[in-house]
């Protein structure tokens, strides 16, 4: 037997929100055999956009049972048949971690109507609920409360029941057929054509547009783990928008994060949220005034300058120069840290040796202005990283050159043998930013 279950609730994510209503029916041998349904008190607030949706309010879950109270019916209810729901891993989910709160393990056989639809009555423009039904002559009533869209997903059942000339439905619930664990919209040719394999993945929504950029050792292992995770990336609206999935091979986990860090700022995807912003967006540059004198200055970071160092914020950078003016008796105002029409600050007290006002000569300024500069590099080496590539015959080269990422490549050449200058030719430059400082 099947039971079709659809819930309503206070928000998207199982691990957030609530069920606020629950309904159960119950299929067997080409009929609706059983009905179940109630409110349940979430004991938290249901937004307003939900009781707007589902007509639902406060008062009406008030003096509704807990789950806790109707969680032995909903055991008994489905227990031994094969739980079905449009997008199917939505619904359960949640029934999931209601139960994980009261320390029971909810495990049922599972099949989702979006996947059996796509494959039994293929070529139709949507394949939301209201669309499916509506395409296949259903009639709902009562729709966003759970017993109208149960009952209506029931009798979309039957319809694909009746027409599954290919047995998927026997195929979908072999346990390694994924085809319940995959996303709605997600052939699964698409997922199985993934390798297992190094390398920057993509997924796309329905228009093509890549919201979601990852790196993995392993791709089709990483992308299963999406799906079959509890965690905030598992959840409605994420599942949903999965339509098609891309991946770029690296040859290595290196050249993976590289290319992740970069994709995402260029891309920026709807569900990343780390690495958005390039951390580093200011920047510590050096120039030489009229009267001969070098300065500091810290700005936006610029794309294709080279900085002598990087920063998350200007504070940071203001930080960082003042010890460079108090370690190496610097000019403040030359440095960028005061703004007057004459001398500085430090000047008046004795602090500066008068820079700012041409007291003393451009060279010996410029001295301690190199000094400076030669103490920010000390540690800015320039360097290749040699790794593995996509096949037997192909490395993988970074660059970095005192101490700022230029960028990587791959290559088959032979790189001893040849100088920094010439291995530039086989990379593709990239902007350095903090994100790529701590890789």
């Amino acid at each position: 037997m099947y039971t079709i279950i659809d819930i309503e609730t206070t928000g998207g994510t199982a691990r957030s929100h609530r069920i606020i209503e629950i309904a159960i029916v119950t299929y067997a041998d080409g009929q609706v055999v059983d009905r179940y349904a109630t409110l349940i008190n979430p004991m938290k607030f249901v937004p307003a956009f939900i009781s707007s949706l589902t007509g639902i309010t406060n008062e009406m879950v008030e003096h509704a049972p807990t789950f806790e109270e109707v969680a032995e019916t909903i055991l008994s209810k489905t227990e031994g048949q094969i739980f079905v729901a449009h997008n199917v891993n939505f619904d359960f989910s949640f029934l999931k971690q209601e139960f994980n709160i009261l320390g029971i393990k909810f495990e049922r056989k599972k099949l989702c109507t979006v996947r059996l639809a796509k494959k039994i009555v293929p070529g139709l423009r949507s394949y939301g609920l209201g669309a499916l039904t509506s395409e296949l002559g259903i009639e709902i009533t009562n729709r966003h409360r759970a017993l109208g869209d149960a009952e209506a997903t029931a009798l979309m059942l039957d319809h694909l029941i009746r027409n599954d000339q290919d047995d998927f439905i026997g195929f979908s619930l072999h346990k390694k057929s994924k085809e319940a664990t995959l996303p709605p919209h997600l052939p699964k040719e698409v997922f199985e054509s993934l390798p297992e394999k190094t390398g920057v993945y993509y997924l796309h929504n329905e228009k093509g547009k890549v919201v979601y950029v990852g790196k993995a050792r392993k791709i089709k292992s990483r992308i299963l783990g999406h799906f079959t995770s509890e965690s905030g990336m598992s959840k409605r609206m994420f599942h949903e928008n999965i339509h098609h999935i891309s991946y770029e091979l690296t040859g290595n986990e290196l050249i993976a994060l590289l290319l992740e860090s970069r994709e995402i700022k260029r891309l920026w995807p709807e569900y990343n949220r780390a690495q958005k912003l390039a951390l580093s967006n200011h920047s510590l540059y050096h120039y030489c005034d009229r009267s001969g004198y070098l300065h500091f200055t810290i700005s936006k970071t610029q794309i294709g300058a080279r900085p002598l160092a990087s920063f998350r914020n200007f504070q940071e950078g203001r930080t960082f120069v003042n010890e460079l003016v108090r370690k190496f008796k610097l000019c403040p105002k030359l440095c960028g840290l005061q703004k007057s029409n004459g001398a500085c600050f430090d000047h008046s007290i004795g602090l500066c040796d008068g820079a700012c006002k041409g007291d003393i000569s451009v060279d010996y300024y410029n001295h301690r202005m190199s000094l400076a500069m030669q103490s920010i590099g000390e540690e800015k080496r320039s360097f290749a990283i040699v790794g593995h590539g996509r096949s037997v015959d192909e490395r993988t080269l970074v660059l970095v050159q005192n101490g700022c990422y230029l960028g990587h490549g791959f290559t088959d050449f032979n790189i001893p043998s040849h100088s920094f200058e010439e291995l530039k030719d086989r990379i593709r430059q990239y902007p350095d930013n903090q994100d790529i400082q701590n890789s």
